[in-house]
């Protein structure tokens, strides 16, 4: 069985949970004897592929006057989203600068068109240019590239496995790691919930990786609940050696690890910092990741006179995510909508014990997590002074919760994704 596999990014070139995923599934699909092609926007040269075969979409030229990438042009219509989206942006900021530049869509056009068009593979200005680009790219490539199955990660790839569906007639899986609606809330970005829609209504399955993300794409975009199917996410397996003695401080240190952004929850994670504080303060707090409430949480902590016992650390790579785990005593994602949520396994599986929101997809397979709702800010914090304090309870956390994680594996997601593909091709013969 041959896969062609679309996505947007692929390690170490990552800026989220979303590359993650795919390099622990593509590595799953190799041990079930699935051969993978998988595409991105632009390679660096520097990606494992001893799993997978990368192809960047930025070595392929197309004939600009080949009818078929015309034709195909003419359904991108309900692509027209602003060229300054970015896929993890707030609605306030969305509006702040679509207010400032509205794309031209003639403008576009002759850019995707270009003869020579460079992917920058980037969360950037320019990336609605990209997707229009990516998907035209598609139809080459899938033309090209021997394949049986058609599999495209989240909103930035539907397009192109639909062209690439157009291109082949193979069969189409769309992968909702997460909807406009965990992004954004309520307040959504038509133009990006029209082109999950659209890519949803073109697949011949559409794969959730947990059941509140079906359930939304059930009842949010109006899909038949037949044809979506639940995959669980899992953890790449590691070499399980810990540093326990990692951490310099005398204090302990409880970690949020994530976009900071409105679907993260980062204020609650703040504010119930404040109430640890003021019972115990000795304990630190660290915040790492960035996103749009990055200035708002630093101006919220100095709010709460906190500073002198909460860090901002950026953004970590994979190394430093390891050594911010070893140095930690408690991991909490405090989540508002979280499709699934992968922080809360690597943390587990480095012995750290876990606080997680009710309203994560996670939750849904983890028993040794403490699960708080993310606006109960008293119980999140009582959660965390416990596992601080009553070392009965964290170590009992930390045993089980590694136990339970160690058997969450992307073999084992990727042994039923191939039944799900069986089952449809199957059905097609």
């Amino acid at each position: 069985m041959k896969v062609l596999m679309f996505g947007w990014e692929f390690p170490p070139h990552i800026s989220g949970g979303l590359g993650t995923a795919c390099f622990g599934l593509t590595k799953g699909m190799a041990f079930n004897n699935i051969e993978v092609i998988f595409v991105v926007p632009k390679a660096f040269g520097d990606e494992d592929q001893r799993a997978v075969r990368i192809v960047s979409a930025d070595q392929q030229t197309i004939n600009l006057f080949d009818a078929q990438f015309q034709e195909y042009w003419k359904h991108l219509t309900y692509l027209e989203v602003s060229s300054l989206l970015v896929p993890y942006m707030s609605p306030e900021e969305f509006r702040r600068l679509t207010d400032v530049s509205e794309h031209d869509y003639t403008d576009i056009k002759e850019s995707v068109f270009a003869e020579n068009f460079t992917f920058t593979g980037a969360y950037g200005p320019d990336l609605f240019k990209e997707v229009s680009r990516y998907a035209l790219v598609a139809t080459k490539i899938a033309k090209e590239y021997t394949h049986d199955i058609i599999h495209a990660h989240d909103w930035l790839t539907f397009p192109a496995g639909v062209a690439a569906k157009h291109a082949s007639g193979k069969p189409l899986f769309v992968h909702v790691h997460a909807t406009e609606f965990d992004r954004s809330g309520e307040h959504i970005n038509p133009q990006v919930y029209e082109i999950e829609r659209q890519g949803m209504l073109f697949a011949d399955r559409v794969i959730a990786v947990s059941n509140r993300t079906r359930q939304v794409i059930i009842d949010k975009y109006g899909i038949a609940p037949e044809k979506v199917v639940t995959l669980h996410n899992a953890v790449t397996m590691g070499v399980t050696q810990y540093d326990r003695d990692a951490n310099p401080l005398d204090d302990k240190i409880v970690t949020f690890l994530g976009r900071i952004t409105f679907q993260k929850g980062p204020e609650y994670f703040v504010e119930a910092a404040k109430k640890v504080l003021d019972v115990d303060p000795n304990i630190r707090f660290v915040m790492a990741g960035t996103g749009d409430m990055w200035q708002r949480m630093v101006e919220l902590v100095a709010k709460l006179r906190i500073g002198h016992k909460f860090h901002f650390a950026g953004f970590l790579n994979g190394a430093e995510v390891k050594k911010m785990f070893d140095m930690s005593s408690v991991y909490v994602m405090p989540s508002v909508s979280e499709p699934f949520g992968i922080s809360p396994l690597e943390a587990m599986q480095s012995n750290v014990p876990v606080i997680i929101s009710r309203q994560s997809g996670v939750s849904e397979v983890l028993n040794h997590a403490i699960k708080v709702d993310f606006w109960d800010i008293d119980a999140m914090a009582d959660a965390i002074y416990a596992l601080l304090h009553y070392q009965g309870i964290s170590k009992m956390f930390a045993r089980m919760g590694h136990e339970e994680v160690e058997n969450l594996k992307w073999d084992n997601v990727a042994f039923k994704l191939k039944e799900i593909y069986q089952a449809v091709l199957d059905a097609r013969s």
